[in-house]
């Protein structure tokens, strides 16, 4: 199932994101879908209030922690490396859940356990999703 179809299925209302090309296909679905209110942040930390507004209105939301990672597999620019191999150690210190997703085929049930862990249990979870599934740019031509 793609990620989309897991918002469905998980009644996700509101989606917070900060644009981001790995996650177009996903945002254009989004804002087309009359039941979903998508929003464009200008930093992640807006979508933290926003939701919690939607929760405590009753409506389930997601704020894009989808991270389509940097710095691993194939990585090119050595600025990436740094943040993309202490990213998930960072989120578990704050408190997060952290998934990590490097098969494609893989990404749709990993956001639906996400889901239904955060829905569950009201802790954060975020999904990194591996450049080997993202694929690596190569700049050097």
């Amino acid at each position: 199932m793609d990620i989309y179809g897991v918002f469905k299925q998980l009644d996700i209302r509101q989606v917070a994101y900060v644009p981001d090309a790995g996650h177009t296909q996903l945002i254009q679905s989004c804002h087309a879908d009359k039941d979903i209110k998508a929003v464009s942040l200008t930093t992640e930390e807006e979508g933290v209030a926003m939701l919690a507004g939607a929760w405590l209105g009753g409506e389930r939301g997601v704020l894009l922690m989808l991270v389509t990672m940097r710095g691993e597999w194939g990585e090119f620019n050595p600025w990436q490396l740094p943040m993309g191999q202490s990213t998930a150690d960072i989120l578990g210190r704050v408190g997060s859940v952290v998934h990590h997703v490097d098969d494609a085929a893989r990404v749709g049930e990993t956001m639906f356990a996400a889901g239904q862990m955060t829905f569950s249990t009201g802790r954060a979870v975020a999904v990194l999703i591996g450049q080997r599934v993202v694929g690596f740019k190569d700049w050097s031509k």
